[in-house]
């Protein structure tokens, strides 16, 4: 294929400053393998990617891409792609294996040289201090159901942070709390595959409050001018219907998938409603819980993949199914551009946040590599053209969008779906772990590069 085609149809415009933050994200677990070696502890993933009927095919992340020993072959890759720069994780059970305790220096080691060819390659990290990886010993005693995993957490966070300060000045506390609480505790099907509504609330104020304590200890250690965010993944809710029954049911699952997290953090309580959404009773909040929890962000990290739709005849908690005839991804996910822009406007509208990173979106389906030097996904690069259209026509409003990551820079382990499903920027053959660029790749190398000309243009006249 040609450049010319793997680009046609980029938006070239010069909406976008020259400090625009333009990467993907990956998470540790997801891309590192290397899970047995160095001192590495176990996470609540490895074991439940172990247990039986928990992963698609039994896959874990035993392996995953390598990344541990590849990471200077992949940061190349983000090179070749024009990225200013990359938002990945920590893993915690690599720096601490027990979760307290004695610190593994040969994990703060890797981070330390994937820092430092991050930016020998002119490309500024964000660090994730926790996408899921919880030490599987932490979880033996409770996890994030007792209130001493947030304060075990906050010690691991000012390790790491010790370390790499006078490199990153960009940190996410945490990644997508809403799935960490539910979808882990409160119905079972990530890890550490809980079932118990109450479950998922109390683990949901824990990761709040884990946040709450880090946020003055980074503050003491960071250098001036370092920004500190936290990561939630807003589905905008539409009502299908003008019925009061409709109304009244998107505004419960407004509740329950976006302001569960969002309220705490902007405006020191919990939405009304919510707890009797959820038939649970309060979490166990301390008088000082709340005020730590809505201390100052820098920035909001926003994932975006879809929306959620609701009429009268809707369940409490539950989103429509996707219309038959609806684009979707081969997650089963709606492929909806605009909700992305709503998504802004709400975020914008109801909390004002300083800043907005997108550090995650994007969009699985059935890449095929024919053994070429490149694969074909046009469905991605139109998912791709229409989301950035939307994130063009927020910041021409206003909205204070500073970055965009893609998901994800590789195909990569994704959690419960094991290695099934494809949302890279980069195509991986599992068995000879051989990285191919895709056509979307390219296509967003060619964006990035023309709105990075453009805005040095617009700079140089201004």
């Amino acid at each position: 294929m040609s450049q010319k085609t793997a680009t046609e149809g980029a938006v070239h415009s010069d909406r976008f400053p020259s400090h625009f933050l333009w990467g993907a994200s990956t998470s540790a677990y997801q891309i590192e393998g290397a899970t047995r070696v160095d001192g590495r502890g176990e996470s609540i993933w490895d074991r439940f990617a172990a247990t039986p009927g928990k992963v698609y095919q039994g896959d874990t992340g035993d392996v995953a891409l390598e990344h541990y020993y590849r990471f200077q072959e992949d940061i190349a890759l983000m090179k070749k792609l024009h990225f200013n720069a990359y938002c990945f994780s920590i893993a915690w059970p690599r720096i601490i294996p027990e979760g307290t305790g004695t610190v593994n220096e040969k994990g703060l080691d890797f981070y330390d040289r994937l820092v430092d060819e991050l930016l020998a390659q002119g490309i500024t990290p964000l660090v994730k201090l926790y996408h899921w990886d919880l030490p599987y010993a932490l979880q033996e005693r409770g996890g994030w159901l007792r209130r001493e995993t947030a304060q075990a957490f906050a010690d691991y966070a000012e390790i790491v942070a010790r370390r790499l300060r006078d490199r990153v000045n960009w940190w996410i506390t945490f990644n997508e709390p809403w799935c960490i609480a539910y979808l882990g505790h409160g119905v079972g099907v990530h890890a550490p595959g809980l079932a118990n509504k109450q479950d998922a609330l109390n683990a949901g104020h824990h990761v709040l409050l884990a946040h709450g304590l880090v946020l003055p200890r980074l503050r003491a250690l960071l250098q001036p001018g370092a920004k500190i965010g936290f990561t939630v993944d807003p589905y905008p809710v539409y009502a299908m219907d003008e019925s009061d029954e409709a109304r009244q049911q998107a505004e419960r699952l407004d509740r329950f998938r976006n302001r569960w997290f969002l309220d705490p953090l902007f405006r020191g309580c919990y939405p009304d409603g919510l707890f009797e959404d959820l038939g649970c009773v309060a979490p166990d909040i301390q008088p000082d819980d709340m005020a730590r929890i809505a201390a100052p962000l820098d920035f909001l990290g926003v994932n975006y993949y879809s929306r959620w739709r609701t009429s009268r005849e809707s369940n409490a908690l539950e989103a429509l199914p996707v219309p038959e005839d609806a684009p979707r991804t081969v997650m089963g996910w709606e492929i909806y551009p605009q909700g992305l822009l709503e998504a802004l406007r709400q975020v914008q509208q109801d909390y004002a946040p300083p800043a907005i990173v997108i550090t995650e979106n994007g969009a699985a389906f059935n890449d095929i590599w024919d053994g070429g030097d490149l694969v074909h996904d046009p469905e991605r690069v139109e998912y791709m053209r229409s989301h950035l259209a939307s994130i063009e026509a927020a910041v021409a409003e206003g909205i204070p969008v500073q970055g965009h990551f893609a998901w994800s820079l590789m195909d990569n382990y994704e959690w419960a779906e094991g290695y099934s499903k494809r949302f890279g920027l980069v195509y991986v053959d599992y068995p000879s772990q051989k990285r191919i660029i895709k056509q979307s790749g390219l296509w967003y190398a060619n964006y990035i590069e023309a709105q990075q000309k453009s805005a040095a243009v617009t700079e140089q006249t201004d």
